[in-house]
């Protein structure tokens, strides 16, 4: 519902003053600090009506109000006066030789943090799974160290187990064959034609490239390192997010499992721009009391990760949104130019 002029500048000074002190905002204290000309029972009207809307709630403890997620809502997406930061400040910060990429990550979650003072969250690039060679290495018998390098010649080993004891020379048929045939392709691509062609495969050999094609996707695609958090303890001063003990075991119980916050950033990374998640509009955040502000970062224009802040909902949306987007930005440029 469209709210008038008189409605959004009440609801506007009710957020702000509520992000600021913490504590229910009354109508005297609104009819101060909102610049309206007008009467004490006028803004109890108004404020009557938006929490019949949803946007405000009363405490059981208090006559003052505080803002609902919905009311939240409304403020960033309408009435939010966004600060300006210093580029160059944070572009200082984030700046590192080149050929770092997983520092610069790093870099970018501890810088979040502490510009935000609350906890900071980069969930890095997905490894493609493109393989450029791969080795075999005998460790004993039917036990096969596999050998992967990328494009970019980074390496991930597995282990095999097989059925079959392997000669040194067949292992290095086997790894030949692979990398004539299927270098520079996705284990995908190459599981889907070594289907095809294994007939003209010994049965033998054709296991181990088998085993390999699979051992060699979850090595490419793992991503239980590819998530940065810095300043979670910075949550433990926050108290709407730690003034109970469920509340405390819900946030980190989000911070240990990364499954949910993993699948909130993937959905971040399919928009545009600053996204903005606020409690209990999402079942992937845990909390009514938290919110995530993120962003999408690329690698010479192809998006490939997501940063953001987790913080309390009474943030300071106004200083968190440019401290995301800018951070995306050099993040971006300077992952393009490493």
């Amino acid at each position: 519902m469209q709210l008038d002029t008189r409605a959004q500048t009440l609801l506007k000074a009710l957020v702000e003053r509520y992000i600021a002190d913490g504590q229910p905002v009354g109508s005297r204290a609104l009819s101060k600090i909102s610049g309206l000309d007008l009467s004490p029972a006028t803004i109890r009207n108004i404020m009557a009506d938006l929490e019949e809307l949803g946007y405000v709630a009363s405490p059981h403890t208090s006559a003052g109000r505080i803002p609902t997620p919905r009311g939240y809502r409304i403020f960033v997406d309408t009435l939010l006066t966004v600060q300006h930061i210093d580029e160059h400040a944070v572009d200082a910060r984030l700046r590192l030789p080149a050929q770092q990429p997983q520092k610069m990550i790093a870099n970018a979650a501890q810088m979040l943090s502490s510009l935000s003072q609350f906890a900071g969250v980069v969930l890095s690039p997905r490894r493609e799974s493109v393989f450029q060679q791969i080795e075999f290495l005998r460790l004993s018998e039917k036990r096969i160290l596999l050998v992967i390098v990328d494009p970019r010649g980074d390496v991930q080993n597995r282990l095999l187990l097989t059925e079959a004891d392997y000669t040194p020379a067949q292992l290095v048929r086997s790894a030949n064959y692979i990398n004539q045939n299927y270098g520079g392709l996705s284990f995908d691509d190459v599981r889907t034609r070594l289907t095809s062609e294994l007939r003209q495969l010994r049965d033998d050999m054709g296991s181990l490239m088998q085993a390999a094609v699979e051992a060699g996707s979850e090595a490419m695609t793992d991503q239980s390192d590819d998530m940065v958090i810095s300043g979670e303890r910075n949550l433990l001063s926050v108290s709407d997010l730690s003034s109970n003990m469920s509340s405390l075991r819900q946030m980190f119980d989000m911070f240990e499992q990364k499954t949910g916050l993993m699948q909130l950033l993937d959905v971040s990374s399919k928009a545009t721009g600053v996204q903005i998640f606020i409690g209990g509009e999402s079942n992937l955040v845990p909390m009514d009391e938290m919110s995530v502000v993120t962003a999408p970062y690329e690698v010479n224009g192809k998006i490939v990760g997501t940063l953001g802040v987790i913080g309390p909902t009474r943030m300071a949306y106004e200083r968190v949104i440019p401290i995301v987007d800018i951070t995306a930005k050099l993040l971006s440029n300077a992952l393009s130019h490493s």
